[in-house]
């Protein structure tokens, strides 16, 4: 089958994993079946990448700790697939999962499980950095720390001076003990004086903190405070300034004078409210002031020339 094939269905079945929440569990996955294992095999790579290569790129997502990149016995150049070891098995399947499919120096490679690795054989043609890699892998090897350095830092300095003679007597260098002792105390005066000093930056702050909340306080509280309308009616000018742009380019509205009179409202267009308020004003007058004469003339009607008497 067409290895671009492979990956395809491949990936199609990390999808349908993925969707069915199979991720997390390794016992309906695909990927049990080579739980045993921590090769893979790495095919498509580009010829002219070698084993530190290799190791940069697939181990982002674990320690890789074995590698066999597959080299052309007679030229000793690669033939673009390899095997790698994982320390862990788990990184098996996030590198074939993540890696499967990817461009590689506009390479596309693909990456399978392996279930059974078989060891190379070997051959006298051999050189000898691949047959080291071949038998102690590509693992970072632990540091030794010597167990001498990590006790004679455990002892103090001044019972290392105390040493017995001959004799069974204590041996003490007094010049240098003196000297350590002096230094002990300078220390413990510096660590009891930083103590003052931040219990004093501390209550600073308090301090500043408390008069920061009073101040805030006595600020806020309008209660305590005369209010504008309390002094009395003001006017625009007094509550806003009498800066002229605050209109916004917009003529300023005149207040109209107080009427003299009891407005007859529009009937049709004025609130009932508006209408019974005049007519209790009106009826106020009336007592008051009594009905109004008027002169008017009678009331002339308009009679057409046929039903006129002559």
């Amino acid at each position: 089958m067409n290895p671009l094939t492979n990956i395809r269905k491949q990936n199609k079945i990390n999808e349908r994993e993925l969707l069915l929440g199979f991720t997390g569990s390794n016992s309906k996955s695909w990927h049990q079946k080579y739980s045993d294992s921590a090769w893979i095999y790495v095919g498509g790579l580009p010829y002219d990448l070698n084993e530190g290569d290799i190791i940069a790129v697939f181990s982002q997502y674990g320690e890789i700790v074995n590698i066999n990149l597959i080299r052309d016995s007679k030229t000793g150049k690669s033939r673009g697939f390899a095997f790698v070891c994982y320390e862990d098995q788990r990184s098996t399947i996030l590198a074939v999962d993540n890696f499967n499919g990817i461009k590689l120096l506009k390479r596309i490679i693909r990456l399978n499980h392996v279930e059974e690795y078989k060891v190379p054989k070997y051959h006298e043609n051999i050189d000898e950095e691949t047959r080291r890699i071949w038998e102690e892998g590509c693992a970072p090897k632990p540091i030794a720390v010597d167990r001498v350095d990590e006790m004679e830092d455990d002892v103090d300095p001044v019972d290392m001076l105390k040493k017995k003679g001959a004799d069974g007597v204590l041996k003490v260098d007094k010049a240098l003990e003196k000297k350590l002792k002096k230094e002990q105390r300078r220390l413990k005066k510096e660590t009891k004086k930083a103590k003052k000093e931040e219990k004093r930056r501390k209550r600073k702050l308090e301090e500043e903190q408390l008069e920061l909340e009073k101040k805030i306080g006595d600020d806020e509280s309008w209660n305590n405070q005369k209010k504008l309308i309390d002094l009395g009616p003001v006017k625009e000018e007094e509550i806003y300034g009498g800066n002229e742009h605050f209109n916004f380019g917009k003529p300023k509205k005149e207040i109209p004078p107080l009427p003299t009179h009891n407005p007859r409202p529009d009937f049709e267009k004025a609130d009932w409210r508006d209408i019974e308020m005049w007519k209790a004003i009106r009826e106020k007058e009336k007592q008051e002031k009594g009905e109004k004469e008027t002169n008017w003339k009678e009331e002339e009607h308009y009679l057409p020339s046929r039903f006129r008497k002559e």
